[in-house]
């Protein structure tokens, strides 16, 4: 039957196998590909071989040859060859030559790797557990590379990955992780890491040690992690992390340490810690999270204290809430709650502490949050539930950060008033994840942690008794289907050998164990592992015994003759000794032995009576044991990949020769004409013509090996080729017997064609494919589609349920983003190879509709258009516009130009008088045409008779000042239809020759290049259509710089003054004087400084002269253009005299400042303590400095030497030194001087310390 499980096609056609040796000689191993080119690489303990003296290499074609010459002990160990990713192991054994025997070569074995994906030792080729025997130690090692049976793989950097161990509180155990460094230049980088983020590097200490090595002899890193006095808190997962200069590679594994919980506890740890799902024992999450890691949600409503009873002070009450303990403490002491408690993740932990204050803050979305965490048993369901503050918001749930979606009965939503719930039906392990609540801008976030049940025995092993060579199969059913189990000997793991001696068959939610042929060594104990028990079986192995069928009999036969002794026993694998008188007989050319079947012979000439007596052995015809009723077994299907091992018991007497031939369907035979004497129908049948492939190679991917009771047909690989009707013949000379076996090879389908993307919008597009050529002979169960964008590498799956249609419609991509999709066919078998990719594609959506349409002007033949770009554009941008009429009430719309126009005006000529048209305008782009819009009423084409008039702007409708040498230019609109006559004029006089006027349909213009102040005036403009007419008026006014003022004089000097005196200047520039400008020039200097600017009036006076100095005075006069290019300066200085001066000094009535005394801050009452020295402090003014005299209870206290008095800036204190009860009293500042006294006085009360 074939071999469950599958395993990727070899590229090897031939593979090299195991040998054994006799030292000196040379062992050759022979390997063939399937194809021509491919690079083989051999090895040995994961390092690569090259031709030497020792190893020779020859590559021919598709054969390539591995020798090993002068074969010693240090040559034997485990060998591989490596082509593509299929790799084969074997073994080379070498023997003493006096130790040599004859020994068949072991089947051939291989262990291909999945293509294009790096060999990792998955658990069942390592056998590497950790052992539990005792508390000291539990090393988690595997065989020493090189060594048989090493897991040596050069394609991952793991050569044997660290594996779950086991150990009791107290206990040891050591964590063994190797590494290939034959291809390292540097030595890698291991790190050590206990759940997600801490790093045991900084953790060594008394507990926890890490150690390193390297065999120069093998090339392997060792790697150790060595745990000492285990406690409850090391339990969990842990990480191994290694890491090249290229490379990168981790292994999870876990860690349980068992202790005696007492009756009532509870075990938080194990009723919280993730189960394992996948090879060895871990698995990993949705969310990727590492298995094992104790999750903190357990631990909000801790019920027990899981302290042992060792310290009662240790224990935690009942109902103790970690979290609350947490909120409450002070960061120092974070770290003793949570080693307290058994928190291993701080990182974690104070993420989560994090969220939880964030929280506390009142939300304005939510009256009632989810709870922090919620958990659920696989296959149940659960109900997450909030309450809202405002009933109509709309609510969003997502899924590790993804929305969730409605699909079926798995997610449901609820809404009842301002409560919003989410049921999450059937929960499986997937659904073990982070959710979160989404209102608007505010969200809440809670956990869901699934608990898988324990996988339950429900039917145990039972034991079995069986004789040497016979087939043992053990079966045991767990509770639940596709388990994952571990069979295990005598207390080690099984695995799949490359012997293949023993077999997993799994059948829903049974698991069988088989041993093809029982020996003496496989006698034991046999146990399943699953997470939930154990069940034990015992197999008792007992050897043959031997029966004799025919003993020897006594003979009388004539001398010279021959005589025959035969014997025949129940083993036909024993062989007899012959003795005569107790001494064995020794064959020669007189005496000759011989073993035939379960028959031997003794012949030998005797000298006496001619005798001869023959035995005629006992003969059964041959049989075919098969388990089918009718003779006509069942189809045998077996996934392409897969080995398919057909293993047909038979038996007959002599054995019989077992026949292995494979019917080859050659084609339908073409009908053949009648013959002249045939009936006429004689060739109206059509016939197959059928051939037969013998098959007798018993080596290479198609084999057949046959021995005494069973004949084996073995196909390592099946591909599609091997599909078809195997016929066994067995023939003896009694008889024949024959069967046919169908075997069906199934596959995944072949890739699709790549897809046909179509209909694409702004986000969305059609994609559509075609069936696969090849289904793999099982139907098409559906599709999955996967997108990318162009320049990235990652695929993302967009539908999670099979398609069961050729197209679907894909949404939610990025406007202007490329993309490009691929597709897979699905079918029983499983996934096949992604499609090509197709053609890349962008989506883009077409553009909105223009805007703000409207007609501008309209003639007998032409209808002008204005409109503005749409609003929106889209990534593809705008390609440009077109623009249709139709006639009114026809739907028929007609091309406006041909092709597009990038303006967002035109004017549509060539229209009929008279027509009634609507015009339309559509935007363009990559995408094609955007919506139109349309004129809201129809436009008739006929020119309108318009009232012409001026539209005079704001700024020339007052004087227009330009200066002198400027230009001037006037632009004046206007309407009016037909297109109205202009006419200017100055003053009602024609205009000058260097005045120019320019006319448009729309406005006119009057320039003037240069101006001049003879262009000042009044400017008239006329528009004219028929008798109507329309003017308007406009005052023009050419400025310049005004003359300098005249008549400047100086009309008086005195002191430091001067008084001067002009006139206007004569030409003022055609504008106000907006001032004049005075300066003045030192005679000697004669260096120009003004002293009065934007003076209005036309007199002044000029101070602050320097006294025997003679002046020059100067005006300019302003306008608005600027000041005068020249002034008016008087002709002759002007000198300041030197007068006589007497000074006067000012006289001052004396003031009086004396002040008689008086208190600014009075003493206060005070109550001091006993022993403490005191002050008592107030503030006094007064002129002249008044006497201050102290009192206390009216003595003075001027001679007291207890008491110190200050008087400082009219502060005065008096210190009192240690006081005493009796230095109680009442205390008097008295101040006094010459304009009078005064006093202050307060209450000191001196008190006892109890």
């Amino acid at each position: 039957m074939p071999e469950p499980g599958k395993k990727p096609a070899s590229a090897f056609s031939k593979k090299p196998r195991s040998a054994e040796v006799v030292a000196g000689s040379a062992a050759v191993f022979e390997a063939e590909t399937e194809r021509a080119g491919l690079k083989v690489r051999w090895q040995r303990g994961g390092s690569d071989l090259s031709a030497s003296d020792k190893y020779g290499l020859v590559a021919e074609g598709t054969r390539h040859t591995l020798t090993v010459r002068d074969a010693c002990p240090a040559d034997q160990g485990s060998y591989a060859v490596i082509a593509g990713s299929s790799k084969v192991k074997f073994d080379l054994k070498v023997i003493e030559a006096e130790k040599a025997e004859p020994m068949p070569a072991p089947a051939p074995a291989e262990t291909p790797g999945a293509p294009g994906v790096a060999l990792a030792p998955a658990p069942e080729l390592e056998g590497s557990a950790p052992s539990l025997e005792g508390s000291n130690s539990a090393a988690a090692a595997g065989p020493a590379p090189g060594c048989p049976g090493a897991p040596d793989d050069a394609i991952g950097l793991f050569v044997m990955r660290p594996q779950d161990g086991e150990v009791t509180v107290g206990g040891s155990i050591t964590f063994s992780a190797r590494v290939a460094g034959a291809s390292l230049l540097k030595p890698p980088v291991v790190k050590w890491f206990k759940g997600k983020w801490v790093d045991l590097s900084s953790k060594v200490g008394q507990h926890l040690q890490l150690h390193d090595s390297y065999d120069r002899t093998s090339k392997v890193y060792l790697f150790e992690l060595h745990i000492t006095d285990a406690q409850v808190a090391f339990a969990g997962g842990y990480r191994c992390e290694v890491s090249t200069k290229d490379k990168f590679d981790s292994c999870n594994f876990n860690l349980t340490v068992h202790e005696a919980i007492g009756q009532g506890d509870l075990d938080l740890r194990s009723a919280f810690r993730r189960t394992s799902l996948a090879a060895g024992g871990r698995r990993t999450s949705d969310g990727h999270e590492d298995a094992g890691i104790l999750d903190f949600s357990s631990l909000l409503k801790k019920r027990d204290s899981f302290r042992t009873p060792r310290d009662s002070k240790l224990e935690a009450p009942a109902e103790e809430d970690v979290w609350e303990i947490l909120r409450h403490a002070p960061p120092s002491e974070y770290e003793r709650i949570a080693f307290q408690h058994g928190v291993t993740d701080l990182r974690g932990m104070l993420r989560r502490l994090k969220g939880m204050r964030q929280d506390e803050r009142k939300s304005t979305a939510f009256q009632k949050k989810l709870e922090p965490a919620y958990q659920v048993s696989k296959g149940h369901k659960i109900r997450l539930t909030v309450e809202l503050a405002d009933p109509d918001a709309e609510v969003k749930w997502l899924k590790n950060g993804q929305e969730i979606q409605m699909s079926g009965s798995k997610y449901i939503f609820e809404s009842v008033g301002a409560k919003r719930t989410l049921t999450i039906s059937q929960c499986s392990l997937a659904d073990d994840a982070a959710y979160q609540c989404v209102v608007g801008g505010e969200k809440c976030s809670t956990e869901l942690f699934v608990k898988e049940p324990p996988v339950l025995i429900t039917r145990p092993l039972e034991d079995q008794q069986v004789m040497v060579g016979q087939r043992v199969e053990f079966e045991c059913e767990v509770s639940e289907e596709g388990a994952q189990v571990k069979w295990l000997k005598d207390g080690v793991e099984l695995t799949r050998e490359e012997t293949f001696k023993y077999r997993f068959k799994k059948d829903g939610r049974k698991h069988h164990l088989i041993i093809n042929e029982a020996t003496l060594e496989d006698a034991g104990h046999y146990a399943l592992r699953t997470s939930g028990g154990q069940a034990l079986a015992e197999l008792i192995v007992q050897e043959k015994k031997l029966e004799v069928y025919q003993s020897i009999a006594d003979l009388a036969v004539g001398a010279k003759d021959q005589a025959v002794f035969k014997c025949e026993v129940s083993d036909e694998n024993v062989r007899g000794v012959w003795l005569k008188n107790g001494k064995e007989l020794v064959p020669d050319s007189r005496i000759k032995v011989s073993h035939i079947g379960f028959a031997c012979n003794l012949s030998a000439k005797l000298h006496f009576m001619e005798v001869k007596i023959d035995f005629v052995p006992r003969q059964e015809p041959p049989k075919i044991h098969l388990d089918c009723p009718g003779r006509t077994p069942d189809t045998i299907v077996v996934v392409a990949g897969n080995k398919l091992r057909l293993d047909v018991p038979i038996s007959g007497d002599p054995a019989p020769t077992v026949i292995w031939q494979k019917t080859i369907t050659q084609g339908k035979k073409a009908p053949a004409g009648p013959a002249p004497d045939a009936p006429e129908d004689a060739g109206d049948s059509d016939e197959w013509v059928f051939d037969k492939k013998l098959l007798c190679e018993t080596e290479g991917r198609v084999r057949v090996e046959t021995s005494k009771d069973r004949s084996v047909f073995t196909v390592e690989g099946a591909e599609k080729e091997d599909e078809g009707v195997y016929v066994v013949t067995v023939k003896n000379p009694v008889g024949e017997d024959q069967v046919n076996l169908t075997v069906k090879v199934i596959d995944v389908p072949d890739a699709p064609a790549a897809p046909n993307i179509s209909n694409v919008g702004e986000d969305s597009c059609t994609v559509q494919w075609e069936p696969p050529a090849y289904d793999g002979g099982q139907p098409v169960l559906g599709y999955i589609l996967e997108r990318k964008k162009k320049k990235s590498y990652r695929w993302m799956r967009l539908n999670f349920d099979l398609l069961p249609g050729l197209s679907h419609e894909a949404r939610r991509m990025i406007e202007g983003v490329a993309y490009e999709m691929r597709v897979y066919a699905v079918n029983a078998v499983g996934m096949s190879r992604p499609s090509p990719a197709s053609q890349p594609f962008m989506p883009i959506g077409p553009p909105s509709e223009p805007t703000h349409l409207a007609v501008e002007d309209v003639s007998d033949t032409t209808v002008s258009l204005r409109w503005r770009p749409p609003e929106r554009v889209g990534a593809g941008g705008l390609d440009g516009y077109s623009v249709e009429y139709c006639w009114e009430g026809c739907s028929e719309w007609v091309a406006a130009l041909q092709g597009l126009t990038e303006r967002t005006t035109m004017l549509v000529k060539d229209l009929p008088t008279g027509a009634r048209l609507l015009f339309r305008v559509r935007a363009y782009n990559v995408a094609g045409p955007g919506a139109p819009v349309t004129t809201k009423e129809p436009v008739t084409v006929q020119e309108i008779l318009q009232r012409p008039r001026l539209q005079l702007p704001r700024h020339l409708r007052q004087t227009i000042q330009k200066k002198v040498g400027e230009p001037v230019n006037l632009l004046i609109p206007f309407q009016g239809k037909p297109r109205p006559q202009v006419t200017w004029t100055k003053e009602g006089q024609p205009l000058a020759s260097e005045v120019n006027i320019r006319n448009s349909p729309t406005d006119t213009i009057l320039f003037i290049r240069a101006a001049r102040r003879d262009h000042s005036g009044t400017y008239q403009v006329a528009v004219r259509i028929e008798n109507m007419e329309d003017k308007a008026t406009l005052v023009l006014q050419i400025v310049d710089k005004p003359s300098p003022p005249q008549d400047i004089r100086v009309v008086e000097a005195w002191g430091f003054n001067v008084a001067l005196e002009w006139k206007p200047p004569k030409d003022d520039g055609n504008t106000e004087i907006w001032g004049y400008t005075v300066q003045k020039a030192d005679k000697k200097t004669q260096e120009w400084f003004t002293v009065l600017e934007h003076y209005r009036r036309t007199h002044c006076v000029v101070s602050e002269l320097i006294i025997g100095n003679g002046y020059y005075f100067r005006v300019f006069s302003h306008n608005a253009v600027g000041p005068s290019d020249t002034a008016a300066t008087t002709k002759e200085p002007v000198f300041i005299p030197r007068p006589g001066i007497t000074y006067e000094p000012p006289s001052y009535k004396a003031l009086d400042f004396s002040e008689a005394p008086s208190f600014t801050h009075p003493l206060t009452n005070r109550t001091i303590i006993a022993g403490y020295t005191t002050i008592l402090c107030c503030s006094v003014r007064g002129s002249p400095k008044p006497k201050i005299s102290w009192f206390k209870n009216g003595l003075d206290l001027g001679q007291d030497a207890r008491f110190r008095m200050f008087s400082k800036q009219g502060v005065l204190t008096l210190e009192i030194r240690k006081p005493c009860p009796f230095d109680g009293g009442i205390y008097v500042c008295r101040a006094t001087n010459l304009q009078g006294e005064a006093q202050c006085e307060c209450r000191l009360e001196v008190r006892v310390p109890q």
